[in-house]
């Protein structure tokens, strides 16, 4: 059965990579993940939004990519160290910090999909997301972390499960299984997608076989990160679900229904 998180939405989904910058211009200042980049996808017409989170200093899950912020301002302390306050004042002028209980109640229209960075952000990002199960798919490059947020959700009352795609192990069983022509139905089961980039480190991580496989279990095909519109065009022409993009309006375009 199709995730609601799916339902009702077009296809093929068009997920902004942590928001969307170029609408608000180059040499704004906006930062990826915050309230200003949010807010331009939203302005665009995006349905989904891809995002990542870590705890901060006073346990507050704050959306932010990198586990510190020297490529923000050249700071090396971890974003663990910094507290919620100081935060905010960072990013005031990089568009403006978002926890993750902010942008699901600034956002009520848009879907999201987190990433789980940390750990620490495990537990309660799963508490976080409860009320809003139907619009929110988690997932991590660990496997265990993302376990964990959905438990912690279905502990918290979600009256579902949040949609969920593999982690690392997932994607690299799942490659192997698809090569060798094995079902790869225990590796797929309670997964609503495959969020995978085309190539990792030399080896082609998508194929036909694997598409066919995802989508032989209801599983959707995400490919991360694509910005050109004739490559986003081959991708959905070769049978994938959706498209990360750092260029939603241009995917938003290219992949309009004519």
């Amino acid at each position: 059965m199709t995730h609601p998180y799916f339902a009702k939405t077009r296809h093929p989904r068009v997920l902004a990579h942590r928001g969307l910058l170029t609408a608000a211009g180059e040499d704004s200042g906006v930062w990826e993940n915050s309230a200003a980049a949010f807010a331009a996808a939203h302005a665009v017409g995006v349905e989904y939004i891809e995002t990542d989170c870590h705890v901060s200093a006073d346990g507050d899950v704050v959306l932010f990519h990198d586990p510190d912020l020297t490529r923000l301002n050249g700071d090396t302390r971890a974003v663990a160290e910094i507290g919620t306050r100081e935060l905010r004042a960072i990013f005031a002028d990089h568009g403006g910090l978002l926890t993750v209980r902010e942008a699901l109640d600034s956002f009520p229209g848009v879907r999201f999909n987190i990433d789980i960075k940390t750990d620490a952000a495990a537990e309660p990002l799963g508490a976080l997301v409860a009320p809003h199960a139907h619009r929110v798919l988690v997932t991590s490059f660990s496997d265990a972390r993302r376990q964990v947020a959905i438990a912690a959700a279905l502990r918290g009352g979600a009256a579902i499960r949040p949609a969920t795609s593999g982690g690392s192990r997932t994607i690299a069983a799942m490659v192997a299984l698809s090569a060798l022509h094995l079902s790869p139905g225990r590796v797929l089961r309670s997964l609503d997608a495959l969020q995978i980039p085309e190539r990792q480190r030399g080896i082609r991580v998508l194929t036909p076989a694997l598409i066919r496989a995802a989508h032989r279990h209801d599983v959707e095909v995400h490919v991360w990160t694509v910005n050109e519109a004739s490559e986003m065009t081959r991708l959905i022409e070769a049978g994938v679900d959706g498209i990360v993009s750092d260029r939603a309006d241009v995917a938003l375009e290219t992949l309009a229904a004519p």
